[in-house]
């Protein structure tokens, strides 16, 4: 890879552009409003959206001196926000999670910069936004220590826009019928809880979530209002393509940190036992299988399951 000495001039404009992004995204106040710093934030949002990392795991991916890392899961522990686990594979290491005390904690802050980052693209015309996005990506692409032949893939999980619950309808129809046989009833199905999601979407209670990789749609799961204290987690799907990334686990925590956000009490959704990967994600969440029963569908003979959870 050739390289070239950055001059005085693009090294003040890059110490610049630092400066100037730092305060407007708010670093350099209280982060997020919260007593932690961003570090802690971080680490946080890393034992929110992983599976059971190890501390050593979280050290490397966030380029963090182990002696501070121990310190902020202390003081996570501290305040009954993480658990260790042993390790199965390796008795000398411990697997780290985040209890429910640490998700109600990490909640409102995920949600507070959901609003943030909200507020700073609406305030853009909507092509400027795009070119602000791609902007960010040309950056994240240039500065990854990664080959640019094996950069990662950009994954953006985003609102819906016109088009897309025809899209997840679809997906459901093809990927079913492919994967598992099952008939054009199952698509009828998804294509009501879709209709009745659209015309009574209530955007104060309610959110769906569209997955994008490298621009392409791949994935969807929504939030629907069962009552004022119960919500229900719907239409989560990935392409095969998009399997393997931990999207179908990004896009479950998504509902869950929403969820606690806007007060939910508990969790609810509707699957079929042979579901294996979607079950694994729910139950490595805390959801409790609570009910099973037989029934005929989609032409075969299946066992619908109802799961849930506390929040």
């Amino acid at each position: 890879m050739n390289t070239a000495t950055a001059s005085k001039d693009d090294i003040r404009a890059v110490r610049a552009f630092n400066r100037f992004y730092t305060q407007r995204i708010g670093v350099l106040d209280p982060y997020l409003g919260s007593e932690l710093a961003l570090t802690q934030v971080r680490v946080l949002y890393e034992l929110a959206h992983r599976d059971q990392p190890t501390a050593a795991e979280l050290g490397r991916d966030l380029a963090l001196d182990a002696g501070y890392l121990s310190r902020i899961l202390r003081n996570f522990e501290t305040r009954g926000w993480l658990a260790r686990v042993p390790s199965p594979a390796d008795a000398r290491q411990s697997l780290l999670q985040l209890t429910d005390a640490g998700h109600q904690a990490f909640a409102p802050l995920q949600q507070k910069s959901r609003d943030q980052a909200a507020a700073l693209l609406g305030a853009l015309p909507a092509a400027d936004q795009r070119r602000l996005i791609e902007a960010m990506a040309t950056v994240q692409r240039l500065l990854s220590p990664a080959p640019v032949a094996a950069a990662p893939r950009t994954v953006l999980l985003r609102e819906p826009k016109s088009g897309d619950m025809g899209w997840v309808v679809q997906q459901h129809g093809e990927i079913y019928a492919r994967e598992y046989g099952w008939d054009s009833d199952f698509e009828a199905l998804v294509a009501d809880i879709a209709a009745r999601f659209i015309k009574h979407f209530r955007p104060d209670c309610e959110r769906c979530w569209i997955a994008e990789l490298d621009g392409e749609r791949v994935g969807s799961v929504l939030v629907a209002r069962r009552s004022a204290t119960v919500a229900q987690l719907r239409l989560l799907i990935l392409t095969p393509g998009a399997r393997g990334f931990g999207l179908g686990a990004r896009l479950t925590d998504e509902c869950l940190a929403f969820a606690r956000a806007k007060g939910y009490r508990k969790m609810v959704l509707w699957t079929n036992s042979n579901l294996l990967a979607a079950r694994a994600i729910y139950a490595r969440r805390g959801f409790q299988l609570t009910k099973s029963e037989p029934y005929h569908g989609y032409g075969h003979d299946l066992v619908g399951e109802t799961w849930e959870l506390k929040l």
